[in-house]
């Protein structure tokens, strides 16, 4: 599972990445800090179900703080973007091949509106996030039209001479975007296009068709991130106008919150909507002050926003849902005896089968039957996963790993 971090230059994705990693890449006030995609690692944080088993768990490949379960996922951070992207300026190119690798997107928006649309300071209060926030997706909308745009004709006459489907010629030739046959004829339909005139749609037509088809392939959350700033009031106010769901947060706060935890002056985990200072800890004036800074975001807001953004682009943009593989459905361990050792993210239609084939793929193809550790009923091939199920897998195989 791939997270991109995206945005025009100098919007913060640099301290967002580090804060949702704890890795220190280089950040600073001016665009293209970031040259090269950065890649690191977050999480998606949920509650474990060892409380609801009343068990002490051991993960090995998450974590699980005081029954917080932290779930890895890739996270990498892009090059800024500028107008004019997808015909090659600034780092465009660069920007838009790293983009289509991303299962989801985080757009980062600067809501104190202190930069302008190639990322240089301006007065803080006189951006536009609002024009940053239109002109970045357009860019990646025309960057896939033009992708497809420039074989179109010959997909057309492929298509027409029935040598090949029009939906799979479009997966085919968009197969680094990851869309399928099936978001291709669903989109078409959407927009009342007909495949048989495809040799008619307009470059609007086209256009229309790559936004929609995009925002299926890679969706977007959008993270206004500078919300603390005194600046930021008219900004939020104007992004929530475009998109209701986007989310206040504040990546400078969060990275200050897990350096103080790291540093032992606080007790915090990522997501809490607040934090215990330890008081045995010495912390200067100007500490406490930063502190008191990131306390009042969170009672205002409830957390930094960082966790949130990161969970709302894994359960309600990729729908995904969190499954517990055990070997012993009755102790929940793994054959070394680690209780709950691991969790997995998978799409919500998933079967026992897609897990095995996740956990081994030798322990797929000899898959028997699964076992729910909650009813201790054998569960099919067929069967639909749900959120939190602690499953078994026998498999004819499973000797042999």
């Amino acid at each position: 599972m791939l997270l991109g971090l995206i945005g025009k230059a100098n919007v913060g994705k640099s301290t967002f990445f580090n804060s949702a990693t704890d890795l220190n890449v280089q950040c600073g006030n001016y665009p293209f800090t970031t040259i090269s995609a950065n890649m690191g690692v977050t999480y998606a944080r949920v509650e474990c179900v060892c409380r609801e088993f009343s068990v002490q768990d051991s993960p090995i490949h998450s974590l699980c703080i005081d029954g917080v379960r932290f779930i890895p996922i890739k996270l990498m951070d892009i090059a800024g973007l500028i107008p004019g992207a997808s015909k090659g300026k600034g780092l465009g190119n660069k920007f838009l091949d790293d983009a289509r690798q991303a299962d989801a997107l985080i757009h980062v928006v600067d809501a104190a509106a202190s930069t302008d649309a190639e990322g240089r300071p301006v007065t803080p209060g006189t951006g536009d996030p609002a024009f940053d926030m239109q002109f970045v997706e357009e860019e990646l909308d025309r960057w896939v039209a033009s992708v497809l745009g420039r074989e179109w004709g010959k997909l057309v006459r492929e298509s027409s001479n029935q040598s090949i489907k029009l939906e799979h010629a479009i997966s085919a030739r968009l197969s680094g975007l990851s869309i399928n046959d099936t978001q291709i004829v669903s989109t078409i339909g959407e927009l009342g296009l007909s495949v048989g005139n495809a040799a008619e749609w307009s470059e609007q037509d086209l256009l229309k068709f790559c936004e929609r088809l995009r925002a299926k392939s890679k969706p977007i959350v959008i993270a206004a991130n500078k919300a603390d700033l005194p600046s930021a009031g008219i900004g939020l106010s104007n992004i929530r106008h475009m998109r209701e769901n986007a989310i206040a947060c504040s990546s400078e706060l969060e990275l200050l919150l897990r350096r103080a935890t790291r540093l032992k002056m606080i007790e915090y985990l990522p997501g809490d909507s607040s934090f215990k200072i330890n008081e045995a800890a010495t912390i200067s004036t100007q500490q406490r002050h930063a502190l008191h800074r990131a306390n009042t975001f969170l009672v205002e807001y409830g957390s930094t926003g960082v966790q949130k953004i990161i969970n709302k682009a894994i359960f309600d943009l990729l729908k995904l849902i969190v499954v517990y593989p055990v070997e012993d459905e009755i102790k929940l361990t793994d054959r070394r005896g680690n209780v709950l050792p691991d969790a997995h993210l998978l799409p919500a239609s998933s079967t026992p089968i897609d897990l095995a084939e996740k956990i081994h793929a030798d322990l797929a193809k000899g898959f028997m039957y699964a076992i729910d550790a909650r009813s201790k009923m054998r569960l099919g091939a067929d069967y639909k996963l749900k959120n939190n199920d602690v499953v078994k897998i026998v498999s004819a195989t499973s000797s042999r790993r």
